[in-house]
């Protein structure tokens, strides 16, 4: 089970290595980056937010204070010390909230200023991210073009394999039409088949053509002989004659013996 086990993620590791593009991957994980630092702006915003609000209350209560200090005041110089007294208490109560919000809003501070600079940090890193992202794919794309570009020259990849196939299924098959056409005309030539259109000729009809050809040949020959000699009319007539009697028969005749 272990060794079943181990080959089916070799197998699994080597289908999705193929599957998988860098490029894809760069972007996911770019994608990836931009959210988390998207999580650290809102959580800036929300710091920022609190605290904003916590100073409105810190306002809210200081002028309270400064009120019932006021209040406290008045009702001493009217000889009211009871009630000069209620105000200073009420008065120590708020001051003792403004302590609590002062350290709340100390502490917001803190948070939103490292928020801030985890942003800033963030924001540079994914940047540098982005440009290394873009540097790697534009690398990757080339590296991809120029290997399907040598291996379209080498005729090694798939597509170039099937055409280098049909160039020579096509080269195969021409050369056994060029054998075929070869043999019809000798088979032709020799009469041991019929030509329907009667262009062809036998080994009787083949020998005649040449003997005639050779015949007038050979009269043509004696004619430029007797002209160059200076020869009479009555040789060239006899040259005529032994011509006409060198003649091969006519067809029907021969056709008769």
């Amino acid at each position: 089970m272990k060794r079943m086990g181990m080959i089916f993620r070799a197998k699994a590791n080597k289908a999705l290595d193929r599957a998988e593009d860098p490029r894809e991957t760069l972007d996911y994980s770019y994608q990836k980056q931009l959210e988390l630092l998207q999580k650290v702006r809102r959580g800036v915003a929300d710091v920022a937010t609190s605290r904003k609000r916590l100073e409105l209350q810190l306002n809210q209560l200081q002028g309270q204070s400064s009120k019932l200090e006021d209040q406290g005041r008045k009702a001493l110089a009217l000889g009211r010390e009871d009630l000069a007294r209620e105000a200073l208490s009420r008065r120590a109560a708020l001051q003792q909230q403004v302590t609590d919000l002062e350290t709340q809003h100390r502490t917001l501070q803190g948070e939103e200023e490292k928020l801030t600079l985890a942003a800033q940090r963030l924001q540079a890193k994914v940047d540098a991210f982005r440009t290394k992202k873009e540097t790697i794919k534009a690398t990757y794309t080339a590296a991809q073009a120029q290997t399907r570009i040598g291996e379209a020259f080498t005729g090694i990849s798939e597509e170039m394999g099937d055409v280098g196939l049909a160039i020579q299924r096509a080269e195969d098959k021409t050369q056994q039409l060029q054998a075929r056409a070869g043999a019809i005309d000798e088979l032709l030539a020799s009469g041991a088949l019929d030509d329907p259109t009667g262009t062809a000729k036998d080994d009787i009809a083949a020998e005649l053509d040449r003997i005639s050809g050779g015949t007038d040949v050979e009269l043509e020959l004696q004619r430029m002989k007797a002209e160059l000699a200076g020869g009479s009319s009555a040789q060239q007539q006899a040259i005529e004659g032994g011509a006409q009697d060198a003649a091969p028969q006519s067809p029907h005749k021969f056709d008769k013996q």
